[in-house]
């Protein structure tokens, strides 16, 4: 029997259909690795070292090989954990080295400088007097009196958010009123900026651009007050002359309680 020409013979046909194929086996399966936690702030606590309470921020960082404990200049301290470390052994180091916080807390206080608790349930100073800080970690949280904002979930200590918080409030607040002392006053002011200066409260340019203190919003509101009057009395005298005390008691007569106030309580807010 003879196929036509051009067609294969059909045995051959049929051979192909049943050579054997090869299998290649699945790559074995590999064991899923666990998440790690992300960066940021994992928690704040409050602990006592010596005669202070001190804030203390455990906080994660990839790129760190090792726990670090840092006092930082508002008084709070940070531990860092590195990428394989954990929460347990980062409390654990914060318990060995509470003699060199301790240490480190007192050369501070020797310096003069103050120490600020920020965690839930200390006083912060608001409005002029210690108010407790209620902090929500669970929806990111926090208020003061009437005052609530929001933190961030990682990044950031707790006592730098809280202070943002209220400078942020201080920029709401504290323009508007220089400009209304001003108008009720007669005095001509070119601009109002609100800074962090570490030891005045306000200050007063030759080009007539006042400068205020955002701790204002912590103080009571007949200081707040004073002070924004005590720096409008410098667009007339640029000085502390006696014309200059004078113009001050015109403004505000009551500016002597106010000093005795910032004497007492100034050094605790600023």
């Amino acid at each position: 029997m003879y196929l036509a020409s051009g067609m294969r013979p059909l045995v051959n046909t049929q051979l192909e259909l049943f050579r054997p194929t090869r299998v290649v086996p699945p790559p074995p399966s590999r064991p899923r690795r666990q998440p790690r936690p992300a960066d940021g702030l994992a928690e704040t606590v409050s602990v006592t070292v010596g005669q202070s309470a001190v804030s203390v921020d455990f906080v994660r960082h990839a790129r760190a090989r090792c726990y670090r404990l840092l006092l930082r200049r508002d008084g709070s301290a940070r531990v860092t954990i590195p990428s394989r470390g954990t929460l347990v052994e980062a409390r654990a180091f914060l318990q060995r080295n509470l003699e060199w916080l301790a240490k480190r807390v007192t050369d501070s206080q020797a310096k003069g400088k103050t120490t600020r608790v920020y965690a839930h349930g200390a006083p912060v100073w608001f409005r002029g007097q210690p108010v407790i800080l209620e902090v929500d970690a669970t929806n990111r949280t926090a208020r003061l009196a009437d005052y609530g904002f929001e933190l961030r979930p990682y990044g950031l200590s707790l006592a730098v958010q809280v202070e943002t918080a209220i400078w942020k409030l201080a920029r709401r607040e504290l323009p508007p009123l220089v400009l209304e002392a001003a108008r009720l006053h007669g005095f001509n002011v070119k601009s109002v900026a609100v800074r962090s200066q570490r030891t005045r409260w306000g200050s007063c340019s030759a080009r007539a651009v006042i400068s205020l203190n955002w701790r204002l919003v912590q103080t009571p509101d007949f200081v707040r007050d004073y002070i924004i009057l005590h720096e409008l009395a410098h667009l007339r005298h640029l000085n502390h002359s006696q014309r200059y005390w004078a113009e001050v008691r015109r403004i505000c007569p009551d500016y002597e309680r106010a000093e005795a106030w910032l004497k007492e309580f100034g050094p605790k807010v600023i």
